[in-house]
């Protein structure tokens, strides 16, 4: 064996070996021997399986087992060779080349190290902002959501017609040609007119009727409606008006104070001032997401230069170039899968993005070590469960699906990131 190392920079080095066969050899011999020791056989008794009927019947396995090992012996010469702590490797070696000849094989292989480099004082990457003001018709426009919530529905007393606004209680059935359709008909529904939920021309229709009153209405459905059935098609609803009921807010006062914030001492002082914070909390994210977040990133990039490991950077360049083939179209993705001049420009120029991102991921997790962010699984979890209600999925699926798709370390470093700029900018004063 044979093994030549060369340092490319502090990130990568070069490892040529040539493996002679015969020391796969030795390996080959020894596993077998190792494995007569273990294995049953029928007509052997445990222990006393001759090396040769394990090589008859293992033989395949066993060959990449003593190449495997025969590379491990290559990779540890190399690490003692450049001084290089097996610790510092990162990812897995990559294969430039690897030559069967009759009596040895050629490789060439690249290692690459965690990047190691000072911090130094990174108090200028964070770019100066003005905290977003909040008007007072801001306030009163959060003031009047926060009343919505608790609106309740009366039903109206005096023998009046249907009207925009009104909230319709009905009956309906729907028919196609002469006959109900999957999915046409409801009890009871309850339907905000103008609301515009129901198909063009259907609240229109309903505008006018009584209580207990009884109608027949004609609508067509969307070109592009989801149910191919009913798609472009004239149909029929026999509708019955069952109640009309009424909108009632309340007022904006101590009493919408205590129930929106669940204090009996709450004032509307104090709601007001919990509206103004909703309203400056979502411009700031806004801010931040915009603005803040790419400039800091994009100042930590600028202020730090060092080398990255290839094997991670050619990984984030798969990860981009998959990204990218998703937009193409099929005579696009067609032409690159053909040519390899075509897939090495895609992978160029997704290169630059990919190098940028990579760097900003170590010196981020630089950062929050520095710092001391952390980012428990119970809050991850908190996020996924937030995420499937905000979504109207099943929480235990989405945690399953981030799960089973290796999603979690992803969404780990998302929010760490988030936690140090938020750190870093003060936008947690």
């Amino acid at each position: 064996m044979n093994v030549s190392v060369e340092k490319i920079d502090d990130a990568n080095y070069k490892v040529k070996a040539t493996i002679d066969n015969s020391d796969i050899e030795k390996n080959l011999e020894k596993l077998a021997k190792e494995a007569s020791k273990t294995i049953k056989v029928d007509g052997f008794r445990k222990g006393k399986v001759p090396v040769a009927v394990i090589k008859k019947m293992y033989g395949d396995k066993l060959k990449q087992d003593a190449e495997a090992e025969a590379i491990r012996e290559v990779l540890q010469e190399a690490y003692k060779e450049a001084g290089i702590d097996a610790n510092d490797v990162i990812g897995n070696p990559t294969f430039d080349k690897f030559e069967e000849n009759d009596d040895n094989k050629e490789m060439e292989i690249t290692i690459s190290l965690k990047p190691k480099f000072d911090l130094g004082d990174y108090s200028d990457v964070a770019p100066e902002y003005q905290k977003p003001e909040v008007s007072d018709e801001e306030v009163q426009e959060e003031l009047d959501n926060i009343a919505l919530k608790f609106t309740k529905f009366k039903p109206i007393e005096d023998d009046r017609e249907l009207k925009e606004g009104d909230i319709a209680v009905f009956d309906f059935t729907g028919y196609l040609d002469g006959k109900e359709f999957e999915g046409g008909s409801a009890k009871d529904y309850e339907l905000k007119i103008g609301s515009k939920q129901f198909i063009d021309g259907f609240e229109e229709q309903m505008v006018g009727m009584k209580k207990g009153e009884e109608k027949t209405i004609k609508v067509t459905f969307p070109k592009d409606y989801h149910a191919a059935n009913l798609a472009g098609k004239e149909v029929e609803f026999k509708i019955k008006l069952n109640d009309i009921e009424q909108e009632v807010k309340p007022e904006i006062n101590d009493d919408l104070a205590k129930k929106a914030l669940g204090k009996d001492d709450a004032t509307l002082d104090e709601l007001k001032e919990y509206a103004k914070n909703i309203v400056q909390q979502a411009k700031i994210r806004k801010l931040y997401e915009d603005e803040l977040k790419p400039k800091i990133l994009e100042n930590l990039i600028n202020k730090y230069d060092f080398p990255l490991p290839k094997n991670i950077v050619e990984q984030e360049i798969d990860n981009l170039v998959n990204q990218k083939a998703q937009t193409l179209s099929e005579e696009e993705l067609e032409e690159v899968k053909k040519s390899p001049e075509k897939l090495k420009e895609l992978r160029e120029s997704v290169r630059e993005d990919a190098e940028k991102s990579v760097k900003a991921t170590f010196i981020v997790d630089a950062l929050a070590k520095a710092e001391n962010i952390e980012v428990s699984d119970g809050e991850i979890s908190q996020v996924l469960y937030y995420e499937a209600l905000m979504s109207g999925q099943d929480p235990q699926k989405v945690m399953e699906y981030y799960t089973a798709n290796n999603l979690l370390p992803v969404i780990k470093m998302g929010m760490i990131e988030d936690k140090l700029f938020t750190k870093l900018l003060k936008l947690e004063d």
